[in-house]
């Protein structure tokens, strides 16, 4: 019964060797020397000059809300497009639909001025 299990039970060792071989051996090996400058804050290559905990603009939102959409919209036109032999005058109609809503979308946000940056 348990020569059944031994594959699994090979494959979750290997895999655990694989996982934390690496990291063992990097903590090992590697030097530790700390310097003032690999222990400062890194903020895109200048000093932090304000608390972490500031307020973010919404245009950060505003443009993340904006790729998932457009990104979400690519994911469902490639299968649509796929299968749209299949589905017919029905499916092309829906996914029209479904298309002027997100453009009516992208052209609220370009009136509001969301894809604007200063």
């Amino acid at each position: 019964m348990l020569e059944n299990y031994f594959p699994v039970l090979l494959f979750i060792g290997i895999a655990l060797v694989m996982g934390v071989a690496p990291l063992v051996l990097g903590k090992v090996v590697s030097p530790h020397r700390p310097d003032s400058a690999k222990l400062s804050p890194y903020e895109c290559g200048f000093e932090a000059f304000e608390n972490a905990r500031m307020k973010f603009d919404v245009r950060y939102y505003l443009v993340a809300i904006l790729f998932i959409l457009f990104d979400l919209e690519i994911a469902f036109l490639f299968p649509w497009a796929i299968v749209l032999k299949e589905i017919g005058m029905f499916g092309f109609v829906s996914m029209m639909i479904f298309l002027a809503i997100l453009v009516i979308g992208f052209i609220y946000e370009w009136m509001k001025g969301a894809l604007e940056w200063e």
